[in-house]
């Protein structure tokens, strides 16, 4: 059975993360997809101030045979709040919220919660740390539906330089988390999704795989860089920044014939796709 769990706590991973903000900003939502993104930054970055600044112990932290070896691989840091709870309930939450369709709202509350429960049931979180995510996830989701992030004139690039700046003042030996978090906000942030999404089921599918192979080859050539230079705040933030403009960017640029522009889009304004 607990392979079962394992495998449904693994669609809380990161790689999961970065598909379903693709697909979900190529195929159905541009400008919400720029919204959530931000949303979802900003969420990570609050989740990893909480984990460290609180440093609160799992159920493992004593008793490492609470948890199987596996299951402790798939917690990193403190405890609460969870991050693959508060992560789930961001996205799948957020994107309920802006399509506000019945049935992917039930899909996505039954996806976050199976997902948040194989945390309790792995033993790698107490029930405070799952709830408090859960509660943090549907707060940030709400926002990705509800707030437009503004990014007219110099807003666009002077927000994300600013949390480079930040970046590059993460003090050595800090949690990777907090750069990781700033390169995602400040790509998010930057991003301007001005091309409609494919119309036909070939062009979906064309979009999704061409898509999603060009954004991890990106994923792991970054990854491939030294140790060192990856240990660095400001690299990880770039390294983000740059995934997140490659999959906002130039995906569309690349495969322009597919994600043709959109005919009166207001630079910086929320854009509404039916």
């Amino acid at each position: 059975m607990e392979t079962l769990w394992l495998m449904i706590t693994n669609l809380g991973r990161d790689e999961v993360f970065i598909v379903v903000l693709a697909l979900f900003t190529w195929l159905v939502r541009p400008r919400g997809g720029r919204e959530l993104g931000v949303a979802f930054a900003l969420s990570y970055l609050l989740n990893s101030a909480l984990k460290y600044g609180l440093n609160l112990p799992r159920p493992f932290t004593n008793d490492p045979s609470l948890a199987s070896e596996a299951a402790r691989a798939t917690a990193g840091g403190p405890g609460l709040p969870s991050g693959h709870a508060q992560m789930s309930a961001t996205l799948w939450l957020g994107i309920a919220a802006q399509l506000r369709s019945t049935g992917f709202t039930v899909f996505a509350a039954v996806l976050v919660a199976v997902i948040a429960a194989s945390r309790l049931l792995l033993n790698v979180h107490y029930p405070s740390d799952v709830v408090v995510g859960l509660l943090l996830g549907v707060a940030f989701a709400l926002l990705a539906a509800r707030v437009h992030f503004p990014q007219a004139g110099a807003l666009r690039w002077g927000v994300p330089a600013a949390l480079l700046v930040a970046a590059a003042l993460i003090p050595a030996g800090a949690p990777r988390e907090f750069g990781t978090g700033l390169g995602l906000l400040a790509g998010f942030w930057a991003a301007r999704p001005t091309f409609a999404p494919p119309r036909d089921w070939a062009g979906r599918l064309i979009v999704a795989v061409l898509g999603l192979v060009m954004v991890f080859a990106v994923y792991f050539a970054l990854g491939a860089l030294p140790q060192e230079l990856k240990d660095m705040g400001v690299v990880r933030a770039l390294r983000y920044a740059a995934l997140v403009l490659v999959a906002t960017e130039g995906v569309p640029l690349a495969l322009r014939r597919w994600l043709p522009a959109q005919a009166g889009a207001a630079q910086g304004a929320p854009q509404v796709v039916h």
